[in-house]
């Protein structure tokens, strides 16, 4: 029904108007073509500066009006360090256009008042002026001038790398259709390379695995952090299509381009807590956020740092909205600790994997934290169940009581519990599936169990501290009923007793 009205509306206003030009045209044939000239001519004169008598003032009154909800004016001064630049020569660019936009228009509305038709006036045609041309001229280049220097002057300081010798930390962000990956670098503060050629369906950067400094590169897929006060150094590259980094409270903004790795630097210098405080002063930023619910969170309560695409790269353009929340170096650090490894926790020992098999440097300091607490956690405990710990790194060659080169590790680590635990006893049990002979399978657990030890006492600890016993597959895990299950069965444990 509504869009019938709509419809009908539209309709109604035709007519109008077409009815409107026959009575015009119905008007200059009674009055004569002269007259009908001279009235249009002094209409015209006349509605024009009625127009430009509420156009201007409307103009400077609106730009008024919302000038807290625009960028670079009221509490939205730039949050980063170079921000200001960019606004000083927007404010510059601003006032001097501003003032011939003003003369311009002043001047083309009263000259349409001013040399209306009027009978027996002649236009005066003037073929050359040396002083106009002089003025027209010189005006503008002076201006280009002071604007292209002054912008050349924005752009060297904006766009200038990070030196070798200054502190930043870098992060890289990647455009596809329909989100930003955001990579982060490890403990190391390096980004690891990356190659085209590998990316699949588990590895969606194409992150060379084989480069140490991959292992311990971050992607949050949640909120993005950064601390204030740091240089921050951006990779922007592309996947697919077209994208634009924006991040428009930071000024930064930069297309990412397949194939054509660009970079951005900026420091931010608001935190978002910061930059909420400073909305909450203005009126407009303490209506609700949500007109349906006047009494939930005000708009300046729900403000966020985001990151958009400002290039329309395709229908679900609008999903590539990320947030990013900039805390303090101290908040920062908290949440950076949460972050785990993509390499580690998503793609370590899979099939494509190219240190499947391997140890990695990364992963023995870790290996060695996560040890510790286990014991220690174990020690503590009043639950006996506790006690009992997995040896997950311990290996032996298919069959026999030989260990493993890469065992050396978890191995070590036992050392170091028990060396700060002198109070501590243990139990070395060995294990094994139910496959083949069970009298084979506890004699292969027992010398598996015994292999450890002589391992610990090889190393210090007194063998009255130790007793090795082999259990075959009398305590499994699992049901023995798949390859997984019985590979977890196959196993070296130690029980404490104190």
């Amino acid at each position: 029904m509504t869009a019938l009205i709509i419809v009908l509306c539209i309709i109604l206003i035709t007519i109008v108007l077409v009815q409107i030009g026959r009575v015009t045209e119905l008007t200059a044939e009674i009055k004569g073509e002269r007259e009908a000239r001279k009235d249009a001519s002094k209409w015209n004169g006349w509605l024009s500066l009625g127009f430009v008598s509420i156009f201007l003032p409307a103009v400077m009154i609106s730009a008024w009006l919302y000038k807290d909800q625009m960028m670079g004016y009221g509490p939205h001064a730039a949050a980063s360090e170079h921000g200001g630049t960019l606004d000083s020569m927007f404010n510059l660019t601003l006032i001097l256009t501003g003032i011939v936009f003003v003369l311009t228009h002043i001047a083309l509305f009263w000259y349409a008042y001013k040399y209306r038709w009027k009978e027996n006036r002649k236009a005066e045609f003037i073929a050359h002026d040396n002083r106009l041309e002089v003025i027209w001229t010189a005006v503008p280049a002076v201006v280009m001038t002071l604007l292209v220097v002054r912008g050349l002057d924005a752009w060297n300081t904006v766009m200038a790398d990070v030196g070798s010798d200054e502190d930043f930390m870098e992060i890289e962000a990647t455009g596809q259709q329909f989100n930003w990956i955001i990579r982060y670098p490890g403990p190391d503060g390096k980004l690891g390379a990356r190659d085209f050629k590998l990316t699949t369906g588990s590895n969606q950067l194409g992150q060379d695995f084989t480069d140490p400094k991959n292992w311990d590169d971050v992607i949050p897929s949640t909120e993005l952090y950064l601390p204030v006060g740091k240089k921050v150094r951006v990779r922007i590259t592309a996947k697919d299509v077209l994208h634009n980094f924006d991040l428009v409270h930071f000024r930064v903004k930069m297309d990412a381009v397949p194939g054509m790795p660009t970079y951005f630097v900026f420091t931010p210098i608001k935190t978002t807590a910061e930059y909420r405080n400073e909305l909450r002063k203005y009126p407009e930023y303490n209506e609700p956020y949500d007109p349906t619910d006047p009494t939930g969170p005000k708009r300046w309560e729900k403000f966020e740092y985001e990151l958009a695409c400002a290039e329309l790269c395709g229908k679900g353009h609008y999903s590539m909205k990320r947030i990013f929340r900039v805390v303090s170096q101290e908040e920062f650090d908290a949440w950076y600790r949460e972050q785990k490894s993509f390499y580690l926790t998503e793609f370590r020992g899979k099939d494509d994997d190219p240190n499947k098999g391997k140890v990695l440097d990364v992963e023995v300091p870790m290996r060695a934290a996560e040890f510790s607490a286990n014991v220690k956690a174990a020690i503590e405990s009043a639950d006996v169940a506790d006690n009992t710990l997995v040896l997950n790194y311990v290996w032996f060659d298919t069959g026999s009581a030989t260990l493993k080169s890469d065992s050396k590790y978890e191995l070590d680590n036992l050392v170091t519990a028990l060396n700060d635990n002198p109070q501590i006893r243990i139990e070395i049990g060995g294990h094994t599936d139910d496959t083949g002979d069970q009298e084979a399978n506890v004699q292969l657990s027992q010398q598996r169990a015994q292999a450890v030890a002589a391992y610990l006492t090889d190393r210090g600890i007194a063998s009255s501290r130790l007793r090795a016993v082999g259990y075959g597959d009398s305590k499994p895990l699992a049901p023995n009923d798949s390859d997984a299950n019985r590979a977890k069965n196959r196993r070296t444990d130690f029980t404490i007793t104190l």
